[in-house]
């Protein structure tokens, strides 16, 4: 497989594995297409490392790779968005 056609591959299960997750995490996510996709490959990257060292398996599957990610879009939500503008303290008009 050329490496082209790899990458194509890999933005486009990044691209399904984020629309999934922001789909069943309902919510404010300000994000376009490209946050959506290393949503979605950071998702199944981790939940690779999972089943590998864990669950002592070759491969996450897709269901595990849209659970990781969606624990990291809650992740982002909680933490990541509780900022201001650069600046300003959260919760505080300039």
């Amino acid at each position: 497989m050329s490496l082209i056609l790899f990458l194509i591959l890999l933005v486009i299960v990044g691209l399904v594995v984020g629309a999934l997750a922001r789909l069943l995490l309902p919510g404010p996510d300000p994000m376009g297409a490209g946050a959506t996709i290393l949503l979605g490959l950071a998702g199944s990257f981790i939940a690779g490392l999972f089943s590998w060292y864990v669950l002592n398996r070759h491969g996450a599957g897709l269901i595990l790779s849209v659970l990781f990610s969606m624990l990291l879009l809650w992740l982002r939500r909680r933490y990541g968005m509780s900022r201001g503008a650069v600046g300003t303290p959260a919760g505080r008009r300039p």
